[in-house]
């Protein structure tokens, strides 16, 4: 067993019943290939909510800073996290991210690039739109609806997902295309409060 896998199944364990974590739609994550799982961010814990509720192992970009970390350093590697420079086009991590895309793996992405302070869906960066405008992955709209307090339910939905074939034939931005996969989130946010 791997330090993901035991990883996970320890979070599970614990995050599970202290958040009441419900799941819906995770049979919209195809079984095989790339997938890009494009969710809200509103808590720290939502990489580890996301990689426990797929149905397949996450890779997460992280901030650069918590590589430098002496105990995350280490660690982070081993739980398919991988390093980018926030507030800046970092091209070795659209590389790394891409590259993991193409091989088949999932690929879980804050398209707000930080927290939301209130909870409220904010506007995405276009590095979503990059990804699922360069690669054949799926792309995939999660919502995490909280609140994460003891004993209330918290709920992880994903969608259905998004078709890109028409939005690759007319070249659409990266920028329009996050635009569609935010306003995805925050539609299922919406219709599963």
């Amino acid at each position: 067993m791997n330090l993901y896998s035991f990883a996970r199944g320890l979070v599970k364990t614990v995050l599970t019943p202290v958040y009441r974590i419900r799941i819906v739609g995770k049979e919209h994550i195809p079984d095989e290939g790339g997938v890009l799982i494009c969710t809200n961010h509103i808590n720290v814990l939502d990489p580890p909510v996301v990689g426990i509720t797929s149905p397949r192992p996450v890779s997460f970009m992280a901030k650069e800073e918590l590589f430098n970390a002496p105990v995350l350093k280490n660690l982070l590697p081993n739980l398919n996290a991988f390093p980018v420079k926030r507030g800046m086009s970092d091209r070795e991590a659209l590389r790394r991210g891409l590259a993991q895309l193409k091989d088949g793996k999932v690929v879980g992405l804050f398209p707000e690039g930080t927290r939301s302070k209130d909870g409220t869906i904010g506007k995405g960066l276009a590095g979503a739109g990059f990804f699922a405008l360069r690669s054949d992955a799926a792309v995939v709209p999660c919502a995490i609806i909280g609140p994460y307090k003891f004993a209330k339910r918290l709920k992880v939905v994903y969608g259905k997902p998004i078709n890109m074939t028409e939005l690759k034939e007319r070249k659409a931005s990266a920028v329009e295309v996050t635009e569609i996969i935010m306003n995805e989130i925050k539609t299922l946010s919406d219709n599963h409060r």
